[in-house]
């Protein structure tokens, strides 16, 4: 409440605030209230007027009610009154109770406004105070309307008085904050830079905040603050205390002051102005030497202003990172404070230590207090401050300590509190694949981290270790090994189970060797938890009994007695009924060979950032994270995964099957040998059912598609008859020339692309939208291995083609990845397969060229609509550039559904009952480039009785047109096709769903049938 004085002296007030104080039940005190509202109501509505003391009296008590706690609906034209007075008195107790009382959308927003207007005007310094605070406080966007430009005038005027001026820059401040939009730029910004030298330290605070807030979005405009900010902070911290005895804080001069200007500094990179950077440097040493002197007094306000700005200080020391001796004197400084009494100190010296962890310069010297943070884990009784020292443990782990920090962070872990334990679980994990130079300690880590925290052990975690135990070799026998040891515990947490069967599941056979692990041992001790265990994980142990099946078929009988028993056969849950029914029959009717192929051992996963990573992003936010990261590799730490080049080995080399494009899952690559009988590549893509390979099952794990099962040659497939030795001038007897090859792929994306006495080529092809994927593989027909066996990529027109892995000597079937971007434009790509068979060619090099069927009508997503949008859209496309029209004679029976299937396998979707005549046939699409989508109209128009077919068609651009008519050529045989395209939105209409991967079944508009 405004102080009343004696001669002011507001009587009535205060014998009310006495009665209500007075008051010995709340039943009593509402009484009082509302006997006080109704006189004061019927005051108002009186037909006396009131004088300005009686107003103000009466609105008092209303406010004072309302502070209470009790609505007030009345009294706000009164209090709108009061702003006219004259009275300062008067006018002070109107904008307070406006302040409190009126909301941002009242009527009587426009009253207050002029009222306002008119103190501003007023050039009264006090009457002006008034009513920048109630802008302030009220803070409405009508009020940001009417005053965002005046007050900025008010500002930087040379008459203006200092209050006045600190009630501008705070009263814009806000205004900015809440409505920065109608906060204009101009001139005054400049001017108001130069409030950073004005005498009065008040004014210099506020426009400190004001030109804080204003540089964060507008840096370049204040740029000019960072020499006067450091010249102030200069003045300031070179000052003693008793020369600014007015802002000196229990012997700290200008603390507030010195952190809002440091603040300002941080909002800009370090100064390019030598002199300007030297005199900073000053400050901040300064500033550090003040730390370590004695303190001046023993009042916590002493240690706190002091302390508030060595923190500004270091935050702007770490934000700089361009000073190595201020980086390590700050670490110094902040260790000083691990051990501090002070429980708010240790918990911001962890939280500065683990920013300054990210920095080159800084990083050794946060090492050096491993031992103080690992205590203060131990010993702290603040969560808040174990949780900081967690973080910072994480941050200064690097190769040389990482086995002592997951030690610690292991032990900790079993006394932790349960709100954090899935964040350490989830950085143990991290820091152990990170810095895992002997995998059996990651093994070890990992399986220890599951023992001691496994309900916090996400599914992340446990996937993980997975994928890099089947990625690496010399890791997988003791994974084994480990896993079988830790099943053998009573008890055992269900994320273990689920790594012991996926580990034994596949690498069991590594240790089937010793008598204490032998196959019917490894399956009992993994049945015995199978009735603990819930429904998934109990599906991933019967996928492992299955695999046994094909490892150890001594377990054979055992494990189908298991899955025949009433108790998997008539399981309630469907999905364990399914797989028991499916693994049984699988095991009771293949033979060994197909038991072989489709329980064959899983694929190197792909390598790709770590998803243990990615959700400890998610958890602490990507800032914090992100930063550390970064930091790490900066200086160099092997990531697993990362780009620093793997040995050249089978484990470590990235897998053909990888998802390149992010195009979904790829079939996996066969882990076993070639096959003994030559390898030859049997055509499996043909469209001849016979060609078809017999089995094509999924992997038992649910990861990629059992396509190269199909790869293996078939019953009745030998192998081809040597021919005689061709001269070397003579071309290589083989199938139709190249180019009618590369016809027959406008349509399909599976087939062989070449083949003669030599060599089959094969080929498989994915695309989505503008970017594309092929296998290529290759079949070596003669029964010596290649000499020499050199594919090249040959591309023109500046086709973007990279080769993954590199290239083979094939004996038998070998598979290559290649992907590619296609924008708009003509593009031309060949494979060149120079090889010398020795023998039975007699040594000479056979030279094989082959175009790649890289087409444009590959990149068409066909897309559906209705009779009335396409004649729409193919009226709009009628100028000559988008419409291209074409007769001409058909040179094969006309058949209905050949042609649906031609169109269908061209790109484009067939549009039923879109055209009035039922003879003529209707696409449309979206051909997808780089930069834009181009969509495309299409009519075929069949004259049945002269076998004539008159195509129409139009396109947006004339560069896809000539590719569409180069392509529509080559493909139809009977008919040309080209595109009718729109490039705006309507045109683009609405693209189908595509496949998720290349194991899945493809839109029936481009495929094969499922190998």
């Amino acid at each position: 409440m405004p102080a009343v004085s004696k001669g002011d002296g507001m009587r009535g007030l205060a014998v009310f605030i006495s009665d209500i104080r007075n008051c010995k039940s709340k039943e009593a005190e509402i009484k009082r209230i509302n006997k006080e509202l109704a006189n004061i109501r019927s005051k108002f509505k009186g037909d006396k007027a009131l004088d300005g003391y009686s107003k103000k009296k009466y609105v008092c008590k209303l406010l004072f009610i309302f502070l209470l706690g009790h609505d007030i609906d009345f009294g706000h034209m009164e209090a709108v009154n009061l702003l006219s007075s004259n009275r300062y008195t008067e006018k002070q107790i109107g904008y307070l109770f406006i302040s409190v009382l009126v909301n941002s959308n009242s009527e009587l927003i426009r009253l207050i406004n002029n009222a306002v207007k008119n103190d501003l005007a007023s050039r009264n310094p006090t009457f002006m105070g008034l009513a920048l605070h109630c802008i302030a406080n009220v803070g409405s966007r009508e009020m940001a309307e009417a005053f965002a430009g005046e007050i900025p005038k008010i500002l930087v005027a040379g008459d203006t008085m200092d209050s006045v001026k600190q009630s501008a820059a705070l009263c814009l401040l806000r205004l900015y904050r809440t409505s920065p939009d109608l906060v204009p730029m101009g001139d005054w910004t400049s001017r108001v830079v130069h409030l950073l030298n004005d005498q009065h330290l008040g004014v210099v605070t506020a426009a400190t905040s004001l030109i804080t807030t204003l540089a964060q979005k507008n840096p370049e405009e204040f740029k000019t603050s960072v020499s006067l900010a450091v010249s102030r902070l200069s003045r300031i911290v070179t000052s003693a205390s008793t020369d600014l005895q007015d802002y000196t804080y229990y012997f700290v001069p200008a603390p507030w002051l010195s952190v809002k200007l440091l603040r300002l500094l941080q909002c800009y990179p370090p100064p390019e102005d030598p002199a300007v950077r030297g005199r900073l440097t000053e400050c901040l040493e300064t500033i550090l030497n003040k730390a370590q002197e004695p303190p001046k007094s023993k009042k916590v306000q002493h240690s706190n202003a002091k302390n508030a700005a060595l923190f500004e200080a270091i935050s702007l020391v770490i934000h700089h990172d361009s000073e190595p001796n201020l980086l390590v004197r700050a670490c110094n400084q902040l260790g000083q404070f691990l051990q501090h009494r002070e429980t708010n100190l240790r918990y911001l010296a962890l939280e500065s230590m683990c920013t300054l962890a990210s920095s080159e310069f800084s990083h050794e010297a946060v090492k050096t207090h491993i031992e103080t943070v690992t205590n203060a884990l131990k010993t702290e009784r603040d969560v808040s401050v174990r949780q900081r020292a967690v973080d910072l443990l994480y941050a200064m782990c690097d190769r040389s300590n990482a086995q002592q920090i997951v030690a610690e962070m292991l032990s900790y872990l079993e006394t932790a509190d349960y709100s954090i334990r899935e964040e350490i679980v989830l950085k143990v994990a991290v820091l152990a694949e990170k810095y895992a130079v002997d995998y059996t300690w990651y093994v070890d880590t990992i399986l220890g981290l599951i023992r001691v925290a496994g309900d916090f052990v996400s599914e992340e975690v446990w996937y993980r270790v997975i994928q890099i135990v089947v990625n690496r070799d010399d890791a997988q026998g003791y994974a084994a090994k480990t896993v079988f040891e830790a099943l053998q515990a009573p008890a055992c947490h269900e994320n273990l189970v689920k790594v012991g069967g996926y580990v034994l599941g596949e690498f069991g056979n590594l240790i089937a060797g010793d008598p204490r692990s032998s196959p019917l041992i490894q399956f009992n001790l993994l049945h015995s938890k199978f009735h603990l265990c819930s429904v998934p994980t109990r599906a991933l142990l019967l996928s492992t009994y299955i695999k046994f099946v094909n490892l150890f078929p001594e377990v054979k009988g055992t494990i189908q007695d298991v899955l025949r028993s009433d108790s998997q056969l008539r399981n309630a849950d469907v999905e364990l009924q399914q797989r028991a029914v499916e693994y049984l029959r699988l095991s009771t009717v293949a033979s060994t060979d197909i038991l072989a192929t489709v329980l064959e051992e899983m694929p190197p996963f792909p390598e790709r950032e770590s998803s243990i990573l990615a959700k400890l992003k998610r958890k602490k936010g990507p800032s914090t994270v992100t930063d550390l990261e970064e930091a790490k590799r900066d200086r160099g730490a092997d990531v697993n995964g990362g780009p620093e080049p793997a040995p050249a080995s089978a484990s470590s080399t990235p897998s053909p099957s990888a998802d390149l494009l992010g195009l979904g899952a790829a079939p996996p690559v066969p882990a076993g040998p070639p096959p003994s009988s030559g390898g030859l590549l049997v055509d499996v893509f043909s469209d001849s059912p016979s060609a078809v390979a017999p089995l094509a099952v999924s992997r038992v794990w649910g990861r990629g598609g059992g396509d190269d099962s199909a790869l293996a040659p078939g019953p009745g497939h030998g192998r081809a008859p040597p021919g005689p030795p061709p001269g070397p001038s003579r071309a290589l007897p083989g199938r139709p020339p190249a180019a009618s090859c590369l016809l027959g792929f406008v349509c399909k994306n599976n087939g062989v692309l070449f083949e003669n006495q030599l060599l089959q080529i094969g080929l498989k092809s994915e695309f989505r939208q503008n970017l594309g994927r092929m296998f290529i593989f290759y079949g070596n027909k003669t029964s010596t291995q290649f000499l020499s066996f050199t594919p090249t990529l040959v591309c023109s027109d500046g086709l973007q083609a990279n080769i993954l892995v590199p290239w083979p000597r094939p004996s038998g079937v070998q598979r290559r990845v290649l992907r590619f971007c296609v924008g708009v434009g003509r593009r031309a790509c060949s494979l060149r397969v120079p090889s010398r068979a020795p023998g039975v060619y007699g040594g000479t090099f056979q030279n094989v060229s082959v175009k790649l069927p890289i087409t444009l009508n590959k990149f068409f997503q066909p897309t559906e609509m209705a009779s009335q949008d396409f004649f729409q859209r193919w009226k709009q496309l009628s100028s000559p550039q988008q419409e291209v029209q074409s007769i001409f004679r058909a040179k094969h029976p006309m058949d209905t559904e050949v042609t649906k299937a031609k169109i269908i396998g061209f790109g484009s979707a067939l549009l039923e009952d879109v055209d009035p005549n039922p003879a003529n046939f209707v696409g449309a699409g979206i051909i997808h480039t780089k930069t834009s989508q181009i969509g495309c109209l299409l009519r075929l128009e069949p004259n049945l009785q002269a076998q004539v077919k008159p195509l129409e068609e139009t396109a947006k651009y004339t560069p896809v047109v000539v590719l569409c008519c180069c392509f529509g050529l080559g493909f139809f045989g009977l008919f040309r096709a080209t595109a009718a395209a729109s490039g705006g939105p309507q045109a683009r209409g609405r693209i189908g769903a595509t496949a998720a991967g290349l194991h899945h079944s493809h839109n029936h508009a481009r495929s094969e049938p499922r190998l």
